[in-house]
């Protein structure tokens, strides 16, 4: 835990400076430590900013720190660093990921449950009501559709609400990958069309195909289609392990916030094993 956190703190503040980012010298706390403050919450508490808080305060790692409400407002001020350091991160796991195999997915993240959906204050209309078929239940709440590399690295993301098919968020995804990429997914990703067009960029998107599709594959395929679709439900596997039962926010930006946070969290986990 010692360096990890150590880890993160290094590795955030490394980041802002080479983006050459400034600071109100009067600042009591910087923006490196609010960020590490957030992260730590996502990997060890459950995201729980206050109990994170808490931790870093008393056991020195941050002593200048800020109090509950003046962390929250620092955070959400930070929001767009998480996005740029999520950036600066998928861009060197794609660089890592020399076979340039890449697996789209999604999974659901419930804001309450289904039986509290008319006193949820932070989604109010009926497409935030979604069916989750694995578990054969409704959710109320988003959903997120993840791209990760072969070795479950996510590197890029999105929410939706969670009614939104898989197909109709395909072509939300940015698909800013190398020439020669081949990207797997499920049955819910057959769009002949739109694969027409990747391909025109050199992109293969490989879904698994239906038994009436009229593009079948190869056995072959259909085998490294499956072995790779394991990376990404154990990438999916790894962000609901640091998800609590209820994701605590008061406002939809506050529980966006704290699922940007988990992402980021669980890309900085999959960091962690190359720099020790």
């Amino acid at each position: 835990m010692d360096s990890r956190i150590i880890t993160i703190y290094v590795l955030v503040d490394d980041l802002l400076k080479s983006l050459r980012h400034r600071e109100d010298p009067q600042c009591r706390m910087s923006d490196a430590e609010v960020l590490t403050t957030a992260l730590v919450a996502a990997l060890f508490f459950g995201g729980k900013i206050e109990t994170s808080r808490w931790f870093l305060r008393e056991q020195n790692y941050i002593p200048c720190m800020l109090s509950k409400s003046r962390l929250n407002r620092r955070l959400h001020r930070c929001r767009h660093l998480l996005v740029i350091l999520f950036q600066i991160l998928s861009e060197m796991w794609k660089q890592l990921n020399e076979d340039a195999i890449y697996v789209v997915d999604s999974f659901l993240v419930p804001a309450c449950d289904n039986i509290r959906i008319q006193r949820c204050r932070l989604y109010r209309d009926d497409v935030y009501r979604g069916y989750q078929a694995s578990k054969r239940r409704y959710v109320y709440g988003l959903k997120v559709h993840l791209m990760v590399t072969a070795s479950g690295a996510p590197v890029e993301f999105f929410f939706t609400p969670a009614s939104f098919s898989d197909v109709s968020a395909l072509d939300l995804f940015d698909f800013d990958l190398p020439a020669g990429s081949t990207v797997y997914g499920d049955k819910a990703y057959n769009w002949y069309l739109f694969e027409d067009l990747l391909a025109e960029l050199g992109i293969r998107l490989l879904p698994i195909r239906r038994k009436n599709s009229r593009r079948p594959l190869p056995p072959w395929e259909r085998y490294l289609q499956a072995r790779h679709r394991k990376m990404i439900e154990t990438a999916v596997s790894n962000i609901e392990r640091l998800l609590p039962k209820h994701i605590h926010a008061v406002t939809s930006a506050g529980f966006e916030l704290k699922l940007v946070l988990f992402i980021l969290a669980a890309s900085f986990n999959a960091l962690h094993p190359l720099l020790v």
